[in-house]
């Protein structure tokens, strides 16, 4: 994985793209529905905005970000949603407004954060690049599902080799979310890349294989696809079962798109 200064780079460049996508949008383009159910455009940036502003708490703030993590304890399967409820009700210019000063925040400090050190989750610690690759993934994802919304094409770039690496990095979670043994022997992924060269993670000699297109793959593992429309192919018994479970957001497994 590249260290923390090339991957905010790389969030901040994803999260600058999106901008342009919602910055020109009237009010009522804010209320637009994605294909997340229940969540219009505004639910998808409040969503951002939530968890951008936790994460600058975990860097700043390790003491208040434990009491976030009992109030998230109290309502596990509620507590994020309703953050990015509560925000999306926000005008629309406020809502982009705390939108742009949190994230610029959070770009700030991540490179800040000292080698070695662990920043608090909801999952296991992380170091700044890790959280950072998961903002960007975030970022993508549901910069994806406003993209969706308005009709929009993105042109994939280099910043897919962080979203895809951690899709390979959570293949086990996959397995554990879903009550499944992860596979023992590791597996070979080897993708295509927007520029057409190709990103490979694992031993070559590897019997468990999946390649394709790197970005049809980050939509798979955030779920933005079904498999059957992505350019993703499985060889071998466990790497196929994978393609059905794979996701690399945090939580219980996720119900996919149609």
């Amino acid at each position: 994985m590249a260290g923390a200064d090339a991957v905010v780079a790389d969030l901040r460049a994803e999260s600058d793209d999106l901008d342009a996508i919602v910055a020109g949008l009237t009010d009522e383009g804010w209320r637009t529905p994605t294909p997340a159910p229940g969540w219009t455009i505004a639910h998808q940036i409040a969503h951002l905005l939530w968890t951008d502003r936790v994460a600058v708490v975990s860097v700043t703030d390790e003491a208040g970000f434990a009491d976030l993590l009992t109030e998230a304890a109290k309502n596990p399967t509620g507590f994020v949603d309703e953050g990015a409820e509560e925000l999306a009700a926000l005008p629309a210019a406020e809502l982009l407004a705390q939108w742009r000063a949190t994230r610029t925040r959070l770009h700030e400090e991540l490179p800040r954060v000292t080698d070695g050190r662990k920043l608090p989750w909801f999952g296991p610690p992380m170091s700044a690049a890790s959280m950072a690759t998961a903002r960007l993934m975030e970022t993508w994802a549901h910069g994806l599902d406003v993209a969706d919304a308005l009709g929009v094409s993105r042109v994939p770039t280099a910043r897919l080799r962080s979203i895809a690496h951690i899709g390979v990095r959570t293949r086990d979670f996959a397995f554990t979310v879903h009550g499944l043994t992860p596979p023992a022997d590791p597996f070979l992924v080897e993708l295509r890349a927007p520029d057409g060269s190709t990103w490979s993670w694992g031993p070559a000699d590897a019997t468990q294989r999946v390649t394709g297109s790197a970005e049809d793959f980050c939509m798979l593992v955030t779920q933005r696809r079904p498999r059957a429309d992505l350019d993703v192919t499985a060889i071998g018994d466990d790497a196929a079962r994978w393609l059905t479970i794979a996701q690399a957001f945090a939580g219980p497994p996720g119900a996919g798109r149609d």
